[in-house]
């Protein structure tokens, strides 16, 4: 933020901090909301620099461009008000931002001679952007009440009138969006009220394309369900809110290219997915491969329908194509070589070999970049496209280009060895990188296996030995050197030449602190083969080669090795021992003996924990409380009547209006409950002659006591 935009009088401490927090990290969202909402009170002319700041950080936010160009609404600047627009109604495709370009133009123009014309020419201008927004019903219902505002005189001007009526609602009803059952419903009214012989085939001719519609518009409703369409586009963090709005963002991109309109014109396709994907990038411009995908959708419709012989189509959607390229290279990703290399590769299939030059020069000339990989790209498109004499150019620009590295002498050495198919040039090349680089193992190695792979012994030992004894390497640096020298003479070298280069490379290593005392790691090298060694990965570890290795570096390059440091890793770590485990979970007050583990109880079963969750809270039970060892007791104890062949002989009425029969409550007086003297609960049977469900009169008699002194003496008589 320059010094200019500092000066704003905020008038309270806290504010100065939020702008300061603001200047240090420009996508803090929360300090600038803070700020929008103080600086909305003040006059436009002391925050229009705070404002020209955000939207330069946030190119893409309508919700930014939106306030601002209300403040400036609010002051009557219309004429910036309309600079504005210009800036941002073409790039931000947000239907809140048009629909203030349409009360704007509503407001301001109306004093004007041409305001109807102006005004048509505002909504035609809205829909062809926006009209494919689900939430465009508005504008659609907006346009039309406007056409039929406009009052006609003569029988011509009222037919044109009726054509431009029906002509927006044949087009709205056609297009997925909310709320078009009324838009429906209001055109066939429209018909009716002008003929209804028309309006009845008009109804048959459209009403296929709207339920298509309607039903394209439910299903959409359902896939941008989650998506936030006004967050505004910061750098990727890697949070797990941004990446659940990358996915439903992908989920509706892949939708809308599956065609659920299933329709047969591919620009209708493609216009509808590149509407999705601008939508996408409001949110998302700082992914690059959002703008990658809507590129290649664009060309893959430029191949289709040049298949189809639509050569205009085709090339309108190649230049827009190119364009979306642009358009990211030029905006928020600007510093993305992802993006140039794909534009550049993209032009070059469309033989532009002037547009590609102009690509990686307008990348090459930003300052604050490393241009390595850039020039790298840049020769190896030079020599496909005009021979190696380019790429030598090319070559030659890399290296007075101070920011280099030695990548592009490497790059051009192996481009001289494998297209030129002279090795003397890429040697003379190798050479004169090794000038500037001598003290870089990593260019030293490529060398070495650039010789290595010509199978030059000599000139390979030449150079190990010019390298190693010029002094140019530090000794932590040598150390890899040392060891592709020690296995090149372990390949092709004799004993005494295997022990020399051993010798001599311990008496380097014994300078580094780290390799004091670990003679008998060092051996290790001699032996070992790709991923052969000598000894057992705990055996390496015992003797010290692991750290070796860890120190040096060596291991980056060699899975073996990293799989040797990766298992010590491993197997350093504790592991807890789950056979042990058993089910806790933590409880306020837990009461003694609940659980082995002081402080929580055992956790119900995952079928009885939901239940209770289903369940009321038992403080919602206030009785009455039932002994449970007794009614247990019971049901142990209980004697049922044997009276299921009877009662299924009966017929049975029908039933009552609570749901049974009432006449069945007389099995249940069959059982009689009694309490024992002793305080238990008995049961006892009582006998019923001829039990029925047919409504008898029989009064039920009571049992007789057991100890019935007068029933005694009846049998004694009797017998």
């Amino acid at each position: 933020m320059t010094e200019d935009r500092l000066h704003i009088d905020w008038g309270i401490d806290k504010l100065y901090r939020t702008q300061r927090q603001v200047e240090k990290n420009p996508y803090d969202l929360e300090s600038w909301s803070i700020l929008l909402r103080e600086a909305q009170s003040k006059h436009i002319s002391e925050v229009r620099p705070l404002y020209e700041h955000l939207i330069t950080i946030f190119p893409s936010a309508s919700r930014y461009w939106r306030i601002y160009i209300e403040h400036e609404m609010k002051s009557r600047n219309f004429e910036k008000v309309e600079k504005l627009f210009q800036r941002c109604l073409m790039k931000i495709l947000n239907i809140e931002l048009w629909k203030l370009y349409l009360t704007y133009v509503k407001e301001t123009k109306a004093s004007l001679p041409t305001y109807k014309e102006k005004m048509a020419q505002a909504y035609d201008f809205a829909l062809d952007k926006i009209g494919m927004d689900i939430h465009s019903y508005p504008i659609w219902n907006d346009y039309v009440n406007f056409l039929k505002s406009v009052e006609a005189v003569g029988s011509y001007a009222e037919n044109q009138k009726i054509s431009a009526v029906r002509k927006v609602y044949q087009r709205g009803v056609i297009n997925p969006m909310v709320g078009m059952e009324t838009f429906w419903k209001d055109y066939i009214l429209f018909e009716q009220a002008i003929n209804t012989i028309i309006a009845e085939k008009m109804s048959i001719e459209r009403s296929r394309d709207y339920m298509n519609a309607r039903r394209v518009a439910k299903e959409l409703e359902v896939q941008i369900r989650g998506i936030n369409r006004n967050a505004p586009s910061v750098p990727p963090c890697g949070s797990n809110e941004e990446q659940k709005q990358v996915e439903l963002w992908q989920k509706y991109i892949a939708w809308e290219r599956s065609n659920p309109l299933r329709t047969e014109d591919t620009a209708l396709l493609t216009r509808r997915v590149v509407f999705a994907l601008e939508q996408c990038l409001l949110c998302l411009g700082h992914h690059p491969d959002i703008w990658y995908q809507a590129a290649q959708f664009l060309e893959y419709s430029c191949k289709v329908l040049q298949e189809k012989g639509d050569v205009n189509a085709s090339k309108l959607f190649s230049e827009e194509a190119a364009n979306m390229f642009e358009r990211a290279t030029s905006s928020l990703l600007s510093k993305n070589m992802l993006l140039y290399f794909a534009y550049a590769d993209y032009e070059e299939g469309r033989l532009k070999y002037d547009r590609v030059h102009q690509i990686y020069q307008k990348y090459l000339d930003i300052k604050d970049i490393d241009p390595t990989l850039a020039y790298v790209q840049y020769m190896k498109f030079a020599r496909r496209a005009e021979g190696i004499k380019s790429a030598r150019n090319v070559f030659k620009r890399a290296r007075e280009d101070q920011r280099s590295k030695y990548h592009i002498f490497v790059c051009a050495a192996l481009m001289e060895y494998y297209c030129s198919k002279d090795k003397n040039i890429a040697f003379r090349i190798f050479e004169l990188g090794l000038k500037k680089f001598g003290d870089n193992p990593d260019y030293i190695t490529c060398y070495i296996d650039y010789l290595s792979h010509l199978n030059e012994d000599n000139n390979t030992r030449v150079l190990f030995e010019r390298v190693l004894s010029s002094g140019s390497l530090e000794p932590e640096k040598s150390v890899d050197i040392w060891n592709r020298f020690l296995e090149f003479e372990s390949n092709i070298g004799d004993l005494q030449s295997i022990v020399k280069v051993e010798k001599r490379r311990s008496e380097v290593l014994s300078k580094i602190k780290e390799f004091e005392g670990k003679e008998t790691a060092q051996l290790v090298d001699r032996y070992r083969f790709l991923d052969l060694f000598p000894c057992s990965a705990a055996e390496l570890k015992s003797i010290g080669y692991t750290e070796v290795i860890s120190i040096t570096g060596a291991a980056k390059h060699n899975n073996a090795l990293q799989a040797i440091i990766n298992s010590e890793d491993d197997q350093a770590l504790p592991r807890p021992d789950t056979s042990q485990m058993i089910p806790y979970k933590p409880k306020a007050n837990p009461l003694p003996g609940d659980h082995p583990v002081p402080g929580g109880t055992f956790p119900h079963p995952p079928a009885v924990a939901h239940l209770c969750t289903l369940l009321p809270p038992p403080n919602c039970f206030c009785g009455p409380f039932v002994v449970v060892d007794q009614l247990v007791d019971i049901f142990n104890r209980i004697q049922l009547p044997d009276t299921v062949e009877l009662i299924r002989s009966v017929t049975v009425p029908a039933p009552s209006e609570n749901g049974g029969d009432v006449r069945l409550f007389d099995l249940a007086k069959s059982v009689h409950w009694i309490v024992e003297e002793g305080g238990g609960i008995g049961i006892k049977r009582r006998k019923r002659i001829g039990l029925s469900l047919d409504g008898s009169d029989d009064e039920d008699m009571p049992l007789p006591p057991s100890n019935d002194i007068y029933r005694q003496r009846q049998q004694k008589r009797v017998k």
